[in-house]
């Protein structure tokens, strides 16, 4: 795991330095097309482009939105009506967010084309490639945390716990996010497995939960005895004030991983996603990302952004053969 902890370093430290000239690059460009946008690329304190009138928002496609499942369902709606507000009004035409049932559907949809966009996460995005859909990423979130686009995995437990490291997990039972979840799941196992550890044959449960929310509130109400997520969600989660730091704590947290990616088809006009970039870097500050994380809005992002987590699938035997 070495080399892929040496890639994770060259990521980030190039990563901060060329971010900002790329959204500087794209401010330049956007400002040049004049395309109706209203030319203010810094700040963010409110949309880039100025809202269509109805007539010419009934002419233009309906832009379909997927997002993986990151909470309870109405939460998550909640989030999504205010950003669906904003991008309909910086892009002059309706969007249209749905929440996956699980990790799969949501690569389903964009290998069907039956999204254009998609939140995923960044495990999950190399899994869509992988079945042939038609994606790059777009944007990725800042974590308010390490004001980076980067974040960490982590394995919680309760305070009074007497699990102290991976290797006491053995004979527990372990709360898992899904099993295509980069930090919910292949980032734990990827240590465990160095520990000579299988969770499907040294542990007494293996549950996987469906979201971080879950399977948090899982180790919350005494069905496994640890539980795996991300530590910006769990953070998140003790503003609820049912995990904090006076009856949990992490025993093991990992490497740094890229931020999920918010992808976009690359079957939309270059125009449109020139759009898509300047609306989402310009997110007024304060707005909840949809996902439910505490975020500092968001970054550009590339393909070569991720190879550090298809080496990561590369060492787990995780790389299947793409669709025909």
């Amino acid at each position: 795991m070495e080399r892929y902890l040496d890639a994770h370093q060259r990521l980030f430290t190039r990563h901060r330095l060329v971010t900002k000239s790329a959204v500087i690059v794209l401010a330049v460009v956007v400002a040049l097309m004049g395309t109706g946008c209203s030319g203010k690329v810094s700040g963010g304190s409110k949309p880039a482009v100025d809202k269509a009138p109805d007539s010419s928002k009934q002419n233009l496609f309906t832009l379909k939105i997927g997002v993986l499942p990151a909470r309870n369902p109405q939460d998550q709606e909640q989030m999504m009506k205010v950003f669906d507000a904003y991008l309909e009004k910086s892009l002059g035409r309706q969007v249209d967010f749905q929440i996956a049932k699980n990790y799969n559907e949501a690569v389903d949809w964009l290998v069907q084309e039956k999204v254009d966009i998609a939140y995923l996460g960044p495990s999950t995005y190399l899994k869509a490639l992988d079945r042939g859909a038609k994606v790059e990423p777009l944007v990725a979130p800042i974590d308010m945390h390490t004001g980076q686009p980067w974040y960490r995995a982590c394995i919680i437990v309760r305070a009074d716990s007497p699990i102290k490291t991976l290797k006491d997990l053995k004979g527990q039972r372990v709360a898992f996010v899904d099993k295509s979840s980069t930090s919910g799941y292949l980032m734990p196992l990827v240590s465990l497995k160095k520990l000579g550890i299988n969770p499907e044959r040294d542990f007494a449960q293996v549950l996987f939960a469906g979201n971080h929310s879950k399977s948090m509130a899982a180790l919350e109400n005494g069905t496994v005895d640890a539980a795996a997520a991300n530590i910006s969600s769990y953070l998140k989660r003790q503003k609820s004030g049912k995990l904090t730091p006076k009856n949990s704590r992490i025993i093991w947290e990992s490497a740094p991983i890229p931020k999920p990616p918010i992808v976009v088809s690359t079957r939309l006009s270059l125009e449109l996603i020139e759009q898509l970039k300047q609306a989402f870097i310009n997110t007024p500050d304060g707005m909840e990302d949809i996902t439910g994380n505490e975020s500092a809005g968001y970054t550009l992002v590339s393909p070569s952004d991720y190879a550090p987590v298809q080496q990561l699938r590369k060492d787990l035997n995780l790389i299947s053969i793409p669709a025909k």
